[in-house]
């Protein structure tokens, strides 16, 4: 048995440490994930711990028969992700935290790392949802197609053609960006912050 199987068998046996164990291995990747997909840092940080009371909440329902914990982890907080953007309003996703922060004095670098960020931002938000959270499982999270389609409840085919889709369309929006020209613009590199 792993090591990540004894933790979940010690939460649901009451020990409430070992789940905060579990949270340490997968915050990263849940908050990348929620950060990429809602954009700003306090919705990002209040979603991702909604996802994790959720999954604590939900733990004796996890099946490792059908899914890694990572992906039944990356199920939820997709879901808070989606309810969360159906809830809030085109207004508040235009004031983002990068313009705030690109018109206070920084280095030049900053800046224009920010202002990248932003665009990047933006040109992933003109995405429809479904292509946007493939998009960010495969490229940004690393995720195998398979794993995706999972975590969506779709076929794999489908999951392939929504990442395909989404590059293409980045490549057309960001394609200023790169004078190699748009063929040659890989989004996904920039996209991950720390």
């Amino acid at each position: 048995m792993d090591a990540e199987r004894i933790l979940i068998e010690r939460v649901l046996a009451g020990d409430v440490e070992s789940f905060r164990e579990l949270v340490e291995q997968h915050q990263r990747r849940v908050f990348l994930f929620v950060r990429n997909m809602v954009r700003l840092a306090p919705d990002a940080e209040d979603i991702v711990q909604e996802v994790f009371v959720a999954a604590f909440r939900k733990l004796n329902s996890f099946d490792a028969g059908r899914s890694q914990f990572s992906t039944w982890l990356l199920t939820i907080a997709r879901n808070r992700c989606l309810n969360h953007l159906k809830r809030s309003s085109a207004t508040t996703m235009l004031g983002s935290e990068f313009d705030v922060e690109a018109r206070t004095a920084q280095p030049v670098d900053a800046v224009l790392s920010r202002e990248m960020h932003a665009r990047l931002d933006a040109a992933l938000d003109l995405l429809p949802l479904e292509q946007r959270t493939a998009f960010v499982l495969a490229e940004i999270q690393g995720l195998p197609y398979a794993e995706i389609a999972l975590i969506e409840t779709v076929e794999l085919g489908t999951i392939k053609s929504r990442v395909s889709r989404a590059k293409q369309r980045l490549r057309e929006v960001l394609s200023d960006l790169n004078p190699a020209g748009p063929n040659e613009l890989n989004p996904s590199t920039h996209l991950e912050r720390p």
